[in-house]
């Protein structure tokens, strides 16, 4: 009797799937047995592009002159030994004679198009292809998902795209890395990690770190004023005690002087204004009341609900991706998640108040759902999209019983996350009342200057509408931006009953000494944001709607993209903020305007692999350009790199012996070929981070750091951060410990300070080596 192979992505996805077909399944080695139907599975990619040297021993060694590297056909080879082995069980189940036919259950998307290709060629299979395309990971979805299988040549196109990816990506990276570590080997240990995608999201935080490096602080002031209004409302009434509100003073356009807007630009003319102001009466001379109608926020594509968990819970792009992969494929509570649409199709409709009635039976969300449920017409118009969803639709709740006690809490944020997203789409507008006053202040004895005006903003939520559904966090409800309060702008407030032409008493007024800011240094939030942008800052829903196809790698990518800059140590996490490395600084000014650090180029490429998929760009014009590129690319970099010698920073003298410590490749030390001096060294590596030149100037100077370093990894490769003091060995041998309790203890890093401080760190990198922690002096 034939039967049907089905190979998914992952061993959890292959016994979900299992359970979905006829029965009963029989459990072997790396697969399962069914009456009718075989289920095995990948554990991600089994099979990758072959190494250089596969092509050509050549190869093995690194020379300028056998470069670009660009095979006519790409070879294929199984990733590692433990991939081998389940490679082995795939490639005899597709060899059965009784499987006359295979589905490909890999995750519905580029990627999972990508695992499966390489799989079935590399296992030079011939059966006929089916492709399982799921949404969600409910039982329901998959019955009827396996009940309505599609041909595999309608996902032809798509395939190309995925190869098209992977080759371009092998092609850039491969001969950009050879070219740039050939011409730069006397200035960097180890390879000079260059590629399509992470050196122009590289340079996006490299630039901002050289911005933030040339910036020049520059002091002001600001003028801020308590008024009181004492007197009785206009209509008689009495107004309930005493009202009081706050202003800041504001520059009128034309004023003389060198106060602009807010600022003042000088001490004396700020106190000047205090001392004209104090104690004297003012009068409300504009008070303006506006309605301010607020739609509620679209639902979430991976890349937003990414970057909102960032501004919320401080949480990576990975370990939110980790969080809705898991509600995707174990508790089956959130649709599929690497999506790149925040819209559903009109066949989802009839689905809607069903999944929002499961949603409502849990007690946080049953106002919300009721809302919904008791709709009598949906609204639509903003949510269903058949021409914005391409591979799947956005995420949100399954139709399906969720179980909240069984989710972790970083699973329970996101899903929270989701399920207030989903319902409070179907709500109306927010109604707020914004309430601009403005306070002149006379500060002329005889009343009849201008005198100084200070402005006032206050803002009254009327209905709540969407934002009813979040409750406590209302406040923070959309979250999409980047949180961050601009000290010159006067905050909104809580107003008492105040009237035009009242006159108001100043009973306080201060001045305050501020200073201009540096820009930003990134988060993952604004770095996704800028990578979905291809680099431009964009908060608008519909124009980031409009930018999508041509960003910075895909939803399903991003996280990995910077995990990957962190790991080859050109950026470290700092709190929630993304530093560039020296490292990272000297590959991007070293690079300098080369097309490979151009976000806007990368994102053309990912706009054509689009089109790919759609039908309307050529595979094979594509790759010709990829390859025309890095031609371009490594005859750019053997000529610019090719006399280039980053110079060696020098320390000052050796707190032992005097000499001059020098930075080398590995580490800061007195040797040199023309004396060894005495022995002292700090090496650069230090539980998967470089440390900084500032931090090794500080060790020799002090013998300890002041403040914490960041961006120490544990084995789990999450990260975190400790204080550091010399120390040296009963042998005589220098090193750097970690200078805590509990590296004096023997033990390892307690909570870490991965993802703002929220998640644990496994082992110290190198084999949790025990701290021994000496004096707090080098010498």
């Amino acid at each position: 009797m034939s039967k049907t192979l089905v190979i998914a992505e992952k061993p959890s996805v292959g016994q979900d799937l299992a359970r979905a077909l006829p029965g009963p399944f029989q459990k072997h080695e790396g697969f399962l047995e069914g009456p009718d139907h075989v289920v095995t599975w990948a554990v991600g990619h089994l099979v990758q592009l072959a190494e250089p040297e596969a092509y050509d021993a050549k190869y093995k060694s690194w020379r300028m002159a056998d470069l670009p590297i660009v095979p006519e056909r790409f070879k294929l080879v199984v990733r590692d030994e433990r991939s081998r082995k389940q490679m082995t069980v795939v490639t005899k189940q597709l060899a059965r004679e009784d499987v006359d036919e295979v589905v490909n259950a890999c995750d519905a998307g580029r990627e999972g198009e990508l695992i499966f290709a390489y799989l079935y060629e590399k296992a030079k299979a011939k059966k006929p292809v089916k492709r399982l395309w799921l949404n969600s990971m409910t039982s329901a979805a998959m019955k009827q998902a396996l009940s309505s299988l599609r041909p595999g040549d309608d996902f032809e196109r798509l395939e190309q795209a995925a190869r098209s990816r992977s080759e371009a990506d092998w092609i850039v990276g491969m001969n950009a890395t050879r070219a740039a570590t050939i011409r730069l080997r006397s200035s960097f240990d180890g390879a000079v990690s260059l590629g399509r995608v992470q050196t122009p999201t590289l340079a996006i935080v490299a630039r901002r770190e050289e911005e933030i490096k040339a910036f020049v602080p520059e002091p002001y002031w600001l003028v801020d004023a308590t008024f009181v209004a004492e007197g009785a409302l206009a209509n008689g009434e009495a107004p309930g005690g005493e009202r009081t509100y706050v202003g800041r003073f504001q520059a009128p356009a034309g004023q003389r002087g060198t106060a602009r807007g807010p600022r003042i630009a000088t001490e004396e003319e700020a106190l000047a204004i205090v001392a004209a102001c104090e104690g004297r009466m003012g009068t409300i001379t504009k008070l303006e009341k506006k309605e301010q109608r607020e739609k509620a926020p679209m639902l979430y594509d991976l890349t937003t609900l990414q970057r909102e968990a960032n501004n919320r819970y401080g949480f990576s792009a990975r370990r939110t991706l980790g969080a809705a992969q898991r509600l995707y494929e174990e508790h089956k509570a959130l649709t599929y998640p690497r999506t790149n649409s925040r819209y559903l199709t009109s066949d989802m409709v009839e689905e809607i108040k069903p999944i929002a009635e499961l949603v409502g039976t849990h007690r946080e969300y049953r106002k919300g759902a009721e809302y919904v449920t008791g709709l009598d017409v949906l609204p639509l118009g903003r949510v269903v999209n058949d021409e914005k969803v391409s591979d799947h639709h956005a995420i949100i709740p399954t139709r399906s019983e969720h179980n909240l006690e069984k989710m972790g809490s970083d699973d329970r944020r996101i899903y929270d996350m989701a399920a207030r997203r989903f319902l409070a789409v179907f709500h109306p507008e927010a109604v707020f009342e914004n309430t601009r006053i403005e306070t002149t202040v006379s500060t002329a004895p005889d009343g009849e200057s201008d005198g100084h005006v200070f402005r006032t903003r206050g803002k009254l939520l009327l209905v709540p509408g969407w934002r009813g559904v979040y409750d406590e966090v209302a406040a923070d409800a959309k979250g999409d931006g980047e949180a961050r309060g601009d000290e010159e702008e006067d905050t909104d407030q809580q107003l008492p009953r105040l009237e035009q032409d009242e006159e108001v008493q100043t009973r306080k007024i201060e001045s305050a000494r501020k200073e201009t800011k540096p820009p930003r240094r990134y988060s993952d939030a604004s770095l996704l944001g800028a990578m979905e942008t291809a680099g431009k800052l964009v908060d608008d829903d519909e124009l980031r709607e409009a930018m999508k196809d041509s960003g910075i790698g895909t939803p399903a990518t991003r996280a990995a993209i910077i995990e990957r800059l962190i790991t080859v140590g050109y950026l470290e996490r700092d709190g929630r903020a993304l530093v560039a490395t020296e490292k990272g600084l000297n590959v991007i000014r070293l690079l300098n305007e080369h097309a490979l650090t151009s976000p806007g180029l990368t994102g053309s490429w990912e706009q054509r692999l689009g089109k790919i998929e759609r039908g309307e760009d050529s595979r094979k014009q594509f790759m010709s350009d990829i390859a025309g590129f890095a031609n371009e690319t490594v005859h750019e970099l053997d000529e610019t790199l090719k006399d280039v010698r980053i110079p060696r920073a020098r320390l000052g003298p050796c707190p032992v012996c005097g000499h001059e410590i020098v930075e080398n490749r590995k580490g800061y030390s007195c040797w040199s070929r023309e004396d060894p001096g005495c022995g002292f060294v700090i090496w650069k590596s230090k539980a998967g981070k470089t440390l900084a030149l500032a931090v090794a100037k500080e060790l020799i100077k002090t013998g300890y750091t002041r403040q914490a370093v960041t961006g120490f990894r544990g084995r789990s490769g999450r990260s975190f951060r400790a204080h550091l003091a010399l120390s040296q060995t009963d042998e005589g041998k220098w090193r750097v410990e970690f200078d805590e309790a509990w590296a004096r203890e023997g033990a390892k890093p307690p909570d870490a300070e991965a993802d703002a401080g929220s998640e644990r760190a496994g082992a110290v990198a190198g084999g949790g080596e025990q701290a021994k922690v000496g004096e707090r002096s080098a010498a």
